[in-house]
């Protein structure tokens, strides 16, 4: 057995290997009656012709930008669009004979799964794209990070190292289920990545509009799973625990507060975040959507216009 798995984990890393890419950063910034340069890197993974995704964080703020193939290739990109709130961004690339990578089925993932994240730690220092191997930890996570909050994340034991960040996290059939991220600073024997159907529906949104248009409320929450439940003193799991709201966003003048359960949109059932997420990209910007909002013992009715998220 571990032969076979030995032998899948390398025709795996072929497979998906030509979609891979190193990402270089630059911009110049003034330092004392002079210029310095400040440079970064990052990896990528193609999604379509000549398109790439990476990570907003690894490319937001940089005038000029490089991605080096396997080979050794490199080509100016630019970026097309990003969203820095899910850490997604999309770079075109001209010239690049680039594979795209096959793109899996995020809510399919299972604990205990194998998975390889490719990339490139620590940039070109080693010599080109790294492989680590280990199992999905945890799915669903909700991380607070430097004031944002990260939703329905992936957590793998894969090792993921400064680098990493833009690059896929790969089944064993060589569909790509994440892109990982390395800008969680207490991470420590664990990474995350984010779910690919998150990529798939950006760059649907891209495609469409040119760029990211995403629904918003305003609302940052985990789901209630039987361990928050049992925390909070509730009969059953199920819903979005809200954590954080945006001040002055929607669901903040409609009333909503950290705190507050929602317990369905529209009438329909929450089971947790991807529910909520899906209920607002259904209705899309623009609409307005009905809340039942449980507090304290009450359960409450609001109805919040959804906007597109800043």
């Amino acid at each position: 057995m571990a032969e076979e798995l030995q032998r899948r984990v390398i025709e795996v890393y072929s497979r998906v290997l030509p979609s891979v890419v190193g990402v270089s950063t630059l911009r110049v910034i003034d330092f004392l009656f002079t210029q310095a340069p400040i440079t970064g890197f990052g990896s990528g993974v193609a999604v379509d012709r000549g398109i790439i995704a990476t990570n907003s964080h690894v490319v937001e703020g940089f005038e000029r930008i490089t991605v080096t193939t396997p080979d050794g290739e490199s080509n100016p990109a630019e970026v097309v669009s990003e969203d820095p709130q899910w850490d997604i961004a999309f770079l075109r690339v001209d010239g690049a004979d680039l594979q795209p990578a096959r793109l899996g089925d995020s809510d399919r993932v299972q604990i205990g799964q194998f998975v390889l994240a490719i990339g490139n730690p620590f940039g070109q220092l080693l010599g080109g794209p790294s492989l680590t191997f280990g199992i999905v930890s945890g799915v669903g996570r909700t991380l607070r990070v430097e004031g944002k909050v990260y939703e329905n994340m992936i957590q793998t034991d894969a090792a993921v190292n400064p680098g990493n960040s833009g690059g896929p996290l790969v089944n064993l059939d060589a569909e790509v289920i994440g892109i990982t991220t390395a800008m969680i600073p207490f991470a420590q024997g664990i990474g995350f990545a984010i779910p690919v159907n998150e990529v798939r529906w950006a760059l649907d949104q891209v495609r469409r509009f040119g760029r990211i248009v995403r629904p918003w409320i305003g609302v940052y929450g985990l789901d209630v799973t039987p361990m928050v439940a049992l925390q909070l003193g509730l009969r059953e799991p199920g819903g979005v625990l809200v954590v954080r709201i945006a001040a002055g966003g929607p669901a903040h003048r409609a009333g909503i507060r950290p705190g507050d359960i929602l317990l369905s949109a529209d009438g329909r059932r929450l089971k947790g975040v991807s529910d909520l997420i899906a209920t607002l990209r259904e209705r899309g910007v623009g609409e307005s959507i009905e809340l039942e909002v449980y507090r304290r013992g009450v359960v409450r009715k609001y109805v919040v216009r959804i906007e597109e998220a800043p």
